[in-house]
């Protein structure tokens, strides 16, 4: 079988599957098995590559999963963020694109500090989940100290592979709750970042692949999507110093509620941030 004719026949029924990313998802599955790049792949299907029995079957299985609307880093083990490769599985959030933007907010508050202070910029991610932002700044901002914190038991061991991969940067990972996380650092952190839970509970998120395979755990966010970030906030008020800067991703739809919930808190400079697709992303505060 040519790998072409494999690989046009499955985008062909990601497409009719409602998968918008039909033609790259089989072109990266395919070279998931193959051991190519998405550019080794397409330049396989132009040289008119044939495939053996075995890689035609390896290819098909992970087709098949992908067709039933399995996260395709769930099927490959990989997540790309930034400039990571981080690993991910059933039970870790899979970081989205637009979390980039929100590690961008974080990274450039680390760099202010250090620019401001002169002293090492310390750094908390709360809720690390596959470790995206905390692993963002601590690659980025080397000067930095990062610390993070993840609750879920199925997600840390991914979490912690994750930090043990770009261990050189001496960033620290605690399995625990986010609430009561890190009280050595009590009034000394310059920059606390999060992408919390953040959905109703009553809601059901509109991507297949997120209500049928991402963990609840990192999903809702009791009634009203907002009692995460309301222990994001008070967590961050005891870990930062006056001046220290607070980042909070949400959903498109709740940047006033957040901006809101933070200004009755006590927050100082709070600001709403829209990403790349012009979608409201993010909060950020001033202590």
């Amino acid at each position: 079988m040519l790998l072409r004719d494999l690989i046009d026949h499955a985008a062909a029924a990601f497409e009719s599957a409602g998968i918008h990313s039909a033609q790259v998802d089989a072109e990266l599955l395919a070279g998931h098995v193959l051991g190519l790049s998405r550019g080794g792949v397409q330049a396989a299907m132009l040289s008119g590559r044939e495939l053996t029995e075995t890689e035609a079957e390896e290819i098909t299985t992970a087709f098949g999963r992908r067709h039933a609307r399995q996260p395709l880093q769930h099927i490959t083990g990989v997540a790309y963020f930034r400039n990571l490769e981080l690993s991910v599985g059933p039970g870790v959030f899979i970081p989205r694109p637009e979390t980039e933007f929100v590690a961008q907010l974080a990274i450039d508050a680390s760099r202010r500090h250090l620019e401001q202070s002169q002293s090492p910029t310390i750094a908390v991610d709360l809720g690390t989940g596959s470790g995206a932002i905390a692993l963002s700044i601590a690659t980025e901002v080397p000067t930095s100290q990062v610390f993070a914190v993840e609750k879920s038991d199925l997600a840390y061991p991914y979490t912690a592979a994750n930090f043990e991969k770009y261990a050189e940067t001496g960033a620290k990972l605690v399995h625990g709750d986010l609430a009561d996380a890190f009280p050595e650092l009590e009034q000394q952190v310059a920059v606390v970042v999060s992408n919390p839970p953040y959905i109703p509970a009553a809601a059901i998120p509109r991507d297949v692949e997120v209500h049928l395979h991402d963990p609840a755990l990192a999903l809702y966010g009791g009634e009203d999507g907002l009692d995460v970030i309301r222990l994001v906030s008070a967590t961050a008020h005891r870990l930062l110093l006056p001046g220290g800067s607070l980042i909070v991703e949400h959903a498109d739809s709740q940047s006033a509620q957040v901006v809101e919930l933070l200004l009755a808190e006590g927050w100082r400079d709070v600001v709403a941030h829209q990403d790349l697709t012009a979608r409201d992303r993010a909060v950020t505060a001033i202590k």
